[in-house]
């Protein structure tokens, strides 16, 4: 039987099956489940010939009304898990804040480490795996989406994003503008009977994408890191472009000053120049 205390529980991707013992052992013995999506952690339950548990609903729009039932839970003694609907808890999923509380209450709390599609994905992509940056979502703005990925663009590590499949065309080719033509890998469908890997150029994603539609299913798109020979040529233009967008000269080139370690002087002539609409070759 576990000690009380909160849990936090790795549940699948994809097949049902991919999912530790000890998870299962947890899930069994849990006083309460909470859960992003109760149905799916029900239908988990079920196909392992689980019992039902008493489960509740914990996600972004109700975290702040939610918590303080589970601390209250927490407080008598109970055993609660955290479950995401697939993958790790807390990797671009609510849960961070209920871990916070939990640890100022000095409350236990452990994690069960099992499926996680951001290294499933980086597994996969055959890029660099020995320093990797996970970024998350990028914005759904083309702005601030470039604007984020000129702050990523010097960052020496293989890059990590999930995005919608939806928006997956149009990333692709802002990330080939403003990171430069990088070796990158779209895996979608991970662990799944449909999985698919897809390893070529950004700017070879993003036109397969744009011309075929978006794909379906949950997508991990995995991105080379820079070429330390090219990145200063490539990234620079693409970087203040993008920040100029939306700041002044002086802000601009503080900010990808910043992100490219290049001297500011240097930045900040070339900020002018693109400001007043020089492209460097008259």
């Amino acid at each position: 039987m576990p000690t009380p205390g909160l849990y936090l529980v790795a549940t699948p991707i994809g097949h049902a099956r991919d999912i530790t013992l000890r998870a299962l052992d947890l899930l069994a013995a849990a006083d309460l489940i909470a859960a992003e999506d109760t149905r799916v952690v029900a239908n988990l339950l079920q196909i392992h010939g689980l019992s039902a548990r008493r489960t509740i609903p914990y996600h972004d729009h109700n975290g702040a009304a939610q918590r303080p039932k589970i601390l209250a839970a927490l407080a008598a003694g109970q055993v609660v898990a955290l479950v995401s609907d697939a993958g790790t808890p807390l990797v671009s999923d609510p849960g961070y804040k209920l871990v916070q509380a939990a640890v100022a209450e000095g409350y236990p709390v452990t994690a069960l480490p099992g499926a996680s599609a951001v290294l499933t994905g980086l597994q996969l992509s055959s890029l660099p795996t020995d320093r990797f940056t996970f970024a998350g979502f990028l914005d759904q703005k083309e702005t601030a989406r470039r604007r984020q990925l000129a702050d990523l663009a010097a960052v020496p590590t293989t890059l990590i994003f999930f995005e919608s499949a939806n928006r997956l065309a149009e990333s692709l080719a802002d990330m080939a503008a403003v990171l430069g033509d990088r070796p990158a890998a779209v895996a979608r469908e991970l662990t799944k009977k449909f999985e698919e890997v897809r390893r070529e150029r950004l700017s070879v994603l993003a036109a397969h994408y744009q011309t075929n539609g978006p794909p379906r299913g949950e997508v991990v798109v995995i991105v080379g890191g820079p070429d330390p020979a090219l990145a200063p040529a490539i990234d620079l233009d693409s970087a203040l472009t993008a920040a100029l967008a939306s700041l002044s000269v002086r802000d601009a080139t503080d900010r990808v000053a910043a992100a490219t370690g290049l001297p500011r002087r240097q930045v900040y002539a070339r900020a002018l120049d693109l400001a007043r609409g020089d492209d460097g070759d008259a």
